[in-house]
């Protein structure tokens, strides 16, 4: 069976096939393109509501489909351009403000390169129709103009005002008027364009990417860019940028504007892109159906510039207005105020591009070009911020200068500075007491203490302590003139540190660089005062005292801890170790020591601080203290056991020699039989005990308890050892009988420094126990003393302190910095030959950097210091020098 095609039905007539009609063909070009045209013209006009989007969308399907793109791209430019032209006369132009393009720049605005203040070169409105509305090239706005117009004051020194409130009321008003005829153009010809897209889609997806060009909705942005923004009919631009910058500026100045049609505007220059640099009146472009991602809009071209340019000008002036009318705390508020105002124009209108270089503007104008000028400003700069407390201000000041390069370097440089002269009143007070008179110097360290007088009677000075802590405290301030100094000197630099701490932490925000800058000052400071590390053991020893009344273990801890700051900045420390140990050996000989807790605790602080070597020798003479506490109940239990009473109760401490700082010559003192006997019986119980060791006995560093019969009422002395064996010489001789300075020299062969002080204490001080004749404070060699048989107090136990050294003297001042500077040779020397061991070679510079680095916890040795003592090892064959390499030096074992 065939399956071919059926077979033709006899009479019928055979069927002719025809291609199918294509639909819009019915219908010429040149009319759809007027349906088109016309659809178009409805959609300007916002009559849309009889129009069909299938039939208008088949109408530009067709004309692209046969070839007839260029008609109809080049038919809807003329047609939107001919609408923008009629909304550039019928809605902008009416809303210019008065004066017209001619009016001059108001003063302080700086308008783009491209924009003149008056239009010379405007055409008639009818040339826009004939698409010939477009802005100059690039290449011609430069040739044919400068890059910034300005206002007629805008390089006055005066800050730029746009006028008075009146007029800026006015000038808002009218500004707001174009803003918003601009807005409401911009606003129409967009949605215009978005519906116009829609009706143009085929356009978009076949004939932009063959020719070339925009798409629809792109080529809507340029033809508004270039017939209304940059109309050669009318000066829009001009008005619009001018608007712009005199509406941000009235802003500036106090004044409310309409932000809402500022921003409007903003978003319109930002959307629309800048003219290509071919100059063709289009997007910068490429072939594809996009904006390129990289093409700069006409707010980054034209308005930004000519905003920063304004904004210079206005904060320059205004800068230098401000800082001859405020001081610098309320010029730093405005600052900080601009800082906020600007961040909220950004976030509010302004592109956030424009955030950076504005900031950068901000900071230039008003911080950068005025950094020393604020710092150094008369009566309200730094000086007078850290003087009066202003925290508040010194927070606002670190804040903005951390916002500028050399903000911080300008600040660190002034704290510096304000450190070192500070610094320097506090050692000129210090130097000014020391050459005065004992008195007067007492009395300036230590206003509202007690002062003694010539004849030994103590007299209040000062203001009254306000409390029962204070009063104590005052009573016990300082032992000498000198401690009060000391304490003086050690507690205003404390003060001055806790202030910069309270600063740096509070104001400067812990910032490690203004903390080195402080540290570096405070270290420069304290280490020009020569005394400085007597003093700072001078203050330790005052606090560690258990004379110090009214302060608790808890608060003289504190106080040891915040003296460890002021230690950190020595570079002497060995100085300092030396003085320590004299004042320790005083307190723990006379058991003045507050407890061996405080005493241990303050040796650990310095162990952290400079290492364990150092307070090694401390801590022997600790250790010495409690061992003589254990020989002394073994010579207890010996004496009983013995069933020989000693005549009085003794108590000795034994003392390492080459851990107290004591001089192995025994001190001259002839003592009373009762006295040499127990010496002797405690010298036979520790040589059996100890056999090989040499006892040096040190009266000038004992104390005695003795029972004194006056003629009212007995009383119980505590006195130094030279005391109680001057006054056993009064024991055989009559009451009234006097003995004369020479007799009493000769008789205890005492030297006589020590002796002066010794009668001193006994003669002139507050309790007079014996009678000097001439009266007097000093002794001299022809005085005489008898016994006060007559003496009265309501005490039973009275203490008779040894007159101390008021001052070193310059004498004693040398024998110590030559003591110490001898040591300082030894341990370069001794750190060298450590070193070299270990390395066996090393270069001449590499072995300095290496010892100074060593011994900086301890001094700072100069590197002279270090040349002479490697040419010493030299000499005396501990090093040689490398054959041939003469800077090269060799361990020799």
């Amino acid at each position: 069976m065939s399956h071919g095609a059926p077979p033709r039905r006899p009479g019928a007539r055979p069927v002719k096939l025809r291609t199918p009609k294509r639909p819009g063909l019915e219908l010429p070009i040149e009319d759809m393109w007027k349906r088109l045209s016309n659809a178009i013209a409805q959609i300007q006009n916002h009559n849309i509501s009889a129009l069909s989007y299938e039939e208008h969308y088949r109408y530009a399907y067709n004309l692209v489909l046969y070839d007839q793109g260029d008609l109809l791209y080049s038919g809807v430019r003329t047609q939107i351009t001919a609408h923008l032209s009629k909304t550039c006369s019928d809605l902008i132009v009416p809303a210019f403000p008065a004066g017209g393009a001619s009016a001059a720049l108001p003063a302080g605005i700086i308008l783009p390169k491209m924009v003149r203040p008056a239009s010379s070169s405007a055409t008639a409105p009818g040339a826009a129709s004939k698409g010939k509305g477009r802005a100059l090239d690039p290449e011609q706005r430069e040739a044919a103009e400068p890059d910034l117009v300005s206002g007629p004051s805008a390089g006055t020194a005066a800050a730029p005002q746009v006028g008075d409130r009146t007029d800026n009321v006015a000038r808002t008003q009218a500004g707001e008027r174009l803003l918003k005829a601009i807005r409401d153009a911009w606003d129409d010809h967009e949605a215009c364009t978005k519906k116009l897209k829609d009706v143009l889609k085929y356009v978009d997806r076949v004939y932009v990417g063959k020719a070339g060009v925009p798409e629809i909705y792109d080529l809507g942005l340029e033809l508004f860019r270039d017939t209304v923004i940059f109309s050669t009919a009318f000066p829009i631009h001009t008005h619009l940028y001018t608007t712009l910058l005199v509406q941000i500026q009235i802003e500036r100045e106090g004044s409310v504007i309409n932000r809402s049609a500022i921003k409007s505007n903003i978003d319109m220059l930002t959307a629309l892109s800048a003219p290509s640099s071919a100059g063709s009146g289009r997007l910068a472009s490429s072939a594809s159906s996009s904006r390129p991602s990289s093409s700069k809009s006409v707010y980054q071209t034209d308005f930004e510039p000519a905003f920063l340019a304004t904004s210079t000008e206005f904060y320059r002036a205004e800068a230098t207005r401000l800082l001859d009318a405020r001081d610098a705390g309320a010029y730093l508020r405005h600052v900080e105020r601009r800082f906020i105002e600007e961040a909220g124009r950004v976030a509010v209108y302004l592109h956030n591009s424009t955030d950076t270089p504005l900031r950068v503007l901000l900071e230039a104008e008003l911080l950068a070009r005025h950094l020393q000028t604020i710092i150094d400003m008369p009566g309200s700069g730094l000086v007078t911020m850290l003087d009066e407390g202003r925290h508040e201000d010194l927070t606002r000041l670190y804040s903005l200068f951390k916002r500028v390069t050399e903000g911080l370097p300008t600040l660190k440089a002034a704290v510096k500075a304000y450190v070192a002269s500070t610094g320097k009143q506090i050692n000129l007070q210090v130097a000014s007491q020391a050459s005065a008179p004992p008195s007067a110097a007492t009395a300036s360290a230590r206003s509202d203490g007690p002062t003694v007088d010539g004849d030994g009677s103590a007299k209040a000075t000062g203001s009254k302590p306000t409390t029962a802590r204070e009063a104590a405290s005052d009573q016990n301030a300082a032992s000498t003139p000198q401690a009060a100094m000391a304490l003086k000197w050690v507690e205003d630099v404390l003060a001055f540190k806790h202030k910069f701490d309270y600063v740096l932490k509070h104001c400067f925000n812990d910032d490690k660089s203004c903390e080195t800058a402080i540290n570096e000052a405070f270290e420069t400071f304290v280490n020009s005062n020569a005394r400085a590390p007597e003093f700072i053991s001078l203050f330790i020893d005052e606090n560690l005292k258990k004379g110090l009344k009214g302060k608790t273990e808890e608060e003289v801890d504190d106080v040891l801890n915040r003296t460890i700051i002021v230690f950190r900045f020595l570079h002497e420390k060995d100085t300092f170790e030396r003085y320590y140990k004299g004042h320790l050996t005083k307190r723990l000989l006379q058991g003045r020591s507050v407890s061996d807790d405080a005493e241990r605790g303050m040796m650990a602080k310095l162990k952290i601080e400079c290492g364990h070597g150092y307070v090694q020798k401390l801590q022997g003479m600790l250790n010495d203290m409690k061992v003589s506490e254990d020989t002394m109940g073994e010579f207890a239990e010996s004496i009983q056991r013995s069933q020989r009473p000693m005549p009085f109760d003794l108590s000795v401490n034994v003392l390492t020699s080459t851990y107290w700082p004591i001089n192995a010559q025994a001190q001259p003192c002839t003592m009373g039989p009762a006295m040499i006997d127990a010496r002797d019986a405690f010298t036979r119980f520790y040589q059996s005990r100890h056999s090989g060791r040499i006892l040096t006995w040190h009266p000038n560093l004992g104390n005695a308890d003795v029972r004194v019969a006056f003629r009212a009422r007995k009383h119980e002395l505590n006195v130094s050892t030279y005391a109680l064996v001057v006054l056993l010489l009064f024991e055989d001789v009559a009451e009234d009988e006097p003995l004369s300075y020479a007799q009493i020299l000769g008789s205890t062969q005492i030297l006589e420094p020590e002796l002066q002080r010794t009668l001193q204490s006994l003669a002139c001080a507050k309790y007079k126990i014996l009678l000097k004749e001439p009266k007097g404070r000093d002794i001299g060699p022809n005085d005489k003393f008898t016994f006060n048989a007559g003496f009265t107090c309501s005490l039973a136990r009275i203490k008779i302190a040894q007159i101390a050294a008021r001052v070193e003297s310059a004498a004693e001042r040398k024998e110590t910095t030559a003591k110490v500077e001898e040591e300082r040779k030894n341990q370069v020397e001794a750190c060298i030959v450590r070193v070299m061991k270990d390395r066996k070679a090393m270069t001449h510079n590499e072995l300095v950097q290496e010892v100074i680095r060593q011994l900086v916890a301890r001094f700072q040795p100069a590197p002279a210091l270090v040349k002479r003592r490697i040419e010493s090892l030299i000499d005396r064959e501990y090093l040689e020098r490398a054959e041939g390499q003469m800077n090269v030096y060799n361990y020799l074992a």
